[in-house]
């Protein structure tokens, strides 16, 4: 009798525990490269197989041209386009992948670059509002359905974008700011606006010493954690920075990026972090750099570097990175499609696996989802790698969809044990 009470109130605490819990992480997807921002998915049942004609639940026609990764929220898929010269945040039911609404955030401005649109940011969802960025600028606050809470437009505040080439930086959240950073040749910052009201709350001077495109980043800040505080970690313009999220306060600077000033180390990858490292790729995919964050921000300089290798790295995908390790997809002239799977304390090789070569290259960032690692190309093929706990993974599957036109540059998404991706014209569900 005894035991069956016990058993009754240990069920009984595991239910209230789970009703206080927050929503699963398997049901959001809350900013490009997830909630802890490093692209681990949670769950360890995501398809392994699909083709144009099995395993794909839903698959829907996009309008217009954007490039951003999809974010998960309210169990909505939100994504944003250019369409009709204008800027658009789309929004999407998951079970059936029917368009919900569509809201219109100023004039598109994109598509300098084939790869490129106007809408590359990711947008970004805190509980029910969503905040959507473009390259024209614009930054709008939209709730779950399709009202318009506020917006402004960072250049018409701040001075005209500069940028070789479309913005590709996505904001990030804080507890309670949107942060946006700005790096371009010519005046360059952070700045955090007030989630609920779009009052600016700090900016943050950010114009380093960095040669013509070296000063233009298309890096995302990462969200860390210095002494228990929020921090913001930016990668760009050859330096790392670490600046306290609360009021903007520089913690730490990292130069050196680039020794030879060279003219045209743009950087496009941003950093991710895995406990108190953070991994950052530069020169153009050539070099990796780890560095301790608290150590940084304890003005130790230099020597808050981990390790450096510059015998391989990532031009534009983002590393994941989980448990000490970090998953790496190079995307050089000789080295593309070559994975490597990285020690993060020591910077040791732990495993390598070169997918087959091709003509088509990587712009999106891999998805680390249960014990297999996912690997898309810009045809929308994407590999799949595993398992992960084997010494020496191996190619598991290929899988192609319908819309196979370049540039599938958008990174896959998880949601309750499937997949969504974005190719060039469509978006997916893949589900076993």
């Amino acid at each position: 009798m005894r035991r069956r009470i016990s058993q009754a109130i240990i069920a009984i605490t595991v239910t209230l525990l789970f009703l206080q819990m927050p929503a699963s992480a398997a049901e959001s997807w809350p900013q490009w490269r997830g909630e802890l921002q490093n692209g681990v998915a949670v769950g360890d049942k995501f398809p392994i197989n699909w083709s144009p004609t099995q395993g794909i639940a839903w698959q829907t026609d996009l309008p217009g041209l954007g490039g951003s990764t999809p974010i998960i929220a309210n169990r909505t898929a939100y994504v944003t386009t250019g369409a009709d010269d204008n800027n658009q945040l789309l929004a999407f039911d998951l079970e059936t992948g029917k368009k919900k609404w569509a809201v219109t955030v100023g004039t598109d401005r994109g598509n300098k670059h084939r790869k490129g649109s106007g809408s590359n940011p990711s947008p970004v969802a805190d509980g029910g509002n969503i905040f959507a960025y473009f390259r024209s600028g614009d930054l709008a606050s939209i709730d779950s359905n399709g009202k318009t809470l506020w917006s402004k437009n960072l250049q018409s505040l701040f001075g005209e974008d500069t940028l070789w080439w479309d913005l590709g930086s996505s904001p990030v959240l804080t507890k309670s700011a949107i942060v946006i950073a700005v790096m371009q040749s010519g005046p360059s910052y952070l700045v955090a606006f007030d989630k609920k009201t779009g009052r600016e709350l700090w900016k943050f001077d950010r114009t380093l010493p960095a040669p013509q495109e070296a000063a233009q980043s298309y890096s995302t800040p990462v969200v860390v954690s210095v002494k228990g505080e929020e921090a913001i970690a930016v990668m760009g313009a050859d330096h790392l920075t670490i600046n306290r999220a609360s009021d903007g306060q520089l913690l730490g600077k990292l130069g050196g990026f680039n020794p030879d000033q060279e003219k045209y180390w743009r950087s496009i990858a941003s950093p991710v972090a895995d406990g108190n490292i953070i991994l950052c790729p530069y020169a153009r995919g050539d070099t990796l750099t780890a560095v301790d964050i608290q150590a940084l921000a304890d003005g130790k300089g230099q020597d808050a570097i981990l390790w450096l290798r510059d015998d391989l790295g990532s031009d534009v995908p983002t590393p994941a990175a989980h448990q000490g390790r970090a998953y790496v997809v190079a995307d050089g002239k000789t080295s593309k499609g070559t994975i490597t799977c990285i020690n993060l304390n020591n910077g040791q090789t732990e495993w390598t696996v070169k997918l087959p070569k091709s003509r088509g290259g990587y712009s999106s960032s891999p998805l680390l989802a249960g014990n297999h690692l996912y690997v898309t190309q810009e045809n929308g093929t994407m590999f799949v790698l595993g398992p992960l706990d084997n010494k020496q993974p191996e190619i598991v599957s290929t899988n192609t969809i319908e819309d196979n036109e370049p540039f599938t540059v958008a990174s896959p998404v998880p949601f309750q044990e499937s997949l969504l991706l974005r190719s060039r014209h469509k978006l997916y569900r893949i589900k076993k």
